[in-house]
Formats: structure tokens, sequence, C-alpha cells
């Protein structure tokens, strides 16, 4: 065997330089997402501000993270100039790599469930993506590493590295927008934030930071009905398992790898019927069209608020608009699919409206 082992690749590694390059120059020409006031009586004391993540090129939350598990790729070897990328997900992940393929010039395969939104498979394939439908949610992660495998692609599995992919301590990752957009505010170190967990990824990086700056703000992570993170959170088992969510783009049937329950303040388990009317009262009271994860956040968010101030706090809340409400409008933005499913948010609704009025978010049977 020979003592030296070269595997130097100028060609490669000049491509990769052009990648990422190309990566950080869609970054560049991207402004940072909005910081909207959502109209809470000012009597309450307390401001509750809405990240706008839905006006990323890709219009979701997911595009920081399409882009920095890219770069993490890129940057670790395993994606290459021809490389197929095959990405196990609900939707809108699928939906941002996508993009930074057909950007790269990378054929791009989505393993998602039969049930994913038409409207989201409409704008994968808008970008030049592939999508492969399974029947059984649990199969795309195995069904992802055969397709990764047959082909010699990569497997981006964000379950596993969104925590690692994005660098908690600053570069431009959400949390340290959230902050220096809240510095001149009347309560700059917000009492929350409030995520849900579809990877962790999120709850992570907000979680970490936090504590590597030395602020005193609260993570809350909201989880739907049928997820498996609300019970692991509850009793610390890692392994449980559930059925799975009807909110896309959150909860999952088991614990993700990039979870991490260690960085939260606490977790809310949110009925879908408690998302689906929190979803449609914010668009209705914000003007701003919002899907389904983003009604599960401000569902947790009134919960806290009317916490605060039947404790007499004041402060500030923030929490994200995940993505747009038009990707739904036949799921969660259809009363016929809200009847086939057996959902009544009238109830939910109704402690909505109260909740606007006085600040008691009322308990529905």
């Amino acid at each position: 065997m020979d003592r030296i082992v070269d595997r130097c690749d100028p060609g490669g590694r000049a491509w990769v330089a052009e990648a990422v390059r190309l990566v950080d120059a869609d970054a560049n020409r991207s402004a940072d997402t909005h910081l909207h006031v959502f109209p809470l009586p000012p009597e309450w004391g307390i401001d509750l501000y809405l990240k706008d993540e839905s006006v990323h090129p890709t219009g979701s939350l997911k595009h920081r993270l399409a882009r920095s598990l890219f770069l993490y790729g890129l940057a670790n070897g395993w994606i290459r100039e021809g490389t197929t990328i095959i990405e196990a997900s609900s939707g809108s992940t699928a939906v941002s790599e996508a993009y930074f393929a057909r950007l790269l010039g990378l054929p791009f395969v989505a393993v998602m469930p039969a049930s994913t939104s038409p409207e989201k498979i409409q704008l994968i394939e808008f970008y030049g993506g592939h999508c492969h439908l399974v029947d059984d949610p649990s199969s795309i992660y195995a069904e992802s590493r055969r397709l990764a495998a047959e082909c010699d692609g990569h497997f981006m599995d964000q379950f596993t590295y969104a925590e690692r992919a994005t660098d908690w301590r600053g570069n431009n990752n959400i949390a340290e927008s959230i902050f220096e957009q809240l510095r001149l505010e009347r309560f700059p170190e917000p009492s929350w934030v409030v995520v849900g967990a579809g990877t962790g990824g999120t709850s992570a990086t907000i979680g970490r930071y936090v504590r590597y700056r030395r602020f005193q703000t609260r993570l809350a992570v909201v989880d739907p009905e049928g997820s498996a993170f609300h019970g692991s959170y509850a009793d610390g088992d890692p392994e449980r398992t559930a059925a799975g969510s009807r909110i896309e783009g959150i909860g999952r049937p088991r614990v993700e790898p990039s979870f991490l329950p260690t960085v939260i303040d606490r977790m809310i388990r949110v009925p879908d019927a408690a998302s689906i009317a929190a979803m449609r009262w914010t668009s209705e009271v914000s003007g701003r069209d919002v899907g389904g994860s983003t009604g599960t956040n401000m569902w947790g968010a009134a919960e806290l608020i009317a916490g605060m101030r039947a404790r007499g706090e004041r402060g500030s809340v923030v929490t994200l608009i995940c993505d747009g409400g038009e990707r739904y409008s036949g799921t969660y933005g259809s009363d016929e699919w809200l009847a086939g499913q057996g959902l009544d948010i009238a109830p939910y609704r109704a402690a909505l409206d109260a909740f606007i009025k006085t600040g008691d978010l009322p308990a529905v049977p």
C-alpha cells in the first residue's frame, strides 16, 4: 500500500467554491425578514411580535434551514458537482431545498407522505424537484436512504442535521435577527419566544443563543396533537413515538435527533382545531395570510400572554409566521376539509375572540 494517499481534486474544490459563492450571493440579495407588531390593546402593557419568515424567496422559515444544510453539505464534502440531493420532508423544507438545488444545477428528490398538500407539491416541481410520495409517513427516512444509495446521491437528513448546520452563536441566524430588530422596542428582551418543532433546529438555535448571550428570555415550544415531542419532553423518553401531526411542518411521529429538550423552558400541546382556528383568526386580525403552524404558534402565544396578564406582568412575546396560508387553501382553509377531518374550530375561535377583548383565554372543553 502506498505511504501517501492523495485525494485532492482541484476541479471538485473549484466547483464547491463556486457553489458556496452562489448560495452566499443568494443570501446577500435577500433582505432580512420583517418583525411585525400584532395589534393588542395598549393598556395591557404587553407587545406581541410576528417574525415574518414567509417573505423568504421560497416563502417559509425553511429557507434558512435549506441554506444552512446546503452550506453544511458543501463544506463537509458531501455535495459535489452532479450530486443528486434527497430529502425526507413534509413540504416546505423540500420546496426550499429544490430552490437551492436548482441554483446549483443539482437534481433534487423529495420523499414525502402522500398526504402532503398539492400546493406544496406544485411548488417543489416548479423549482425543478421530483416528488417521491409514500403511503406510510414513517417510511420516509428509510426510503430516502435507499434512494440516495441507489443513485450515489446525498440524503440531506434535515431531522438529524438541522441543529448542527446552523451557527447558533450568530452569523445572522434567526435568533440574532429577532434580538437586533427588538433593540429599539420598549421591551427589547422578550419574556418569551414561541416556536414549533419539526426538526427541532429552530428551537435549538434560539434556546442556545439566549443562553450564550445571557438573556433571561424563556423559550416555549408548541406541539400539535399527534406529535411525539411533547410526550417525550414530559416524561424524558427519547424513544417515544406517536401517530404524527396533521399540522404540516411541525410535530413528528418520533423524537428527531435535532430536537434538544434541554434548551426549552416550556412545552405546550395545542389541539389541531385550535391551530386552525388561530391560523384563520391571525389572518383576519393581522391582515397577513398565514399557515397552520403559525396558528399553532399563535395559540401558544395567546396562552402565555393570558398568563402574563393574570399575573400583572408587562413585557414582549415573539413568535413566527412560518409560511403563508395560500399553501393550505385546500386543507386548513377549507370548511369541507375540516368537516371531513371531524374538526370543530368554532369553540377555539370564540376563545380567541374573547382573548383579544379581555386578555383571558377561556378554556375549551
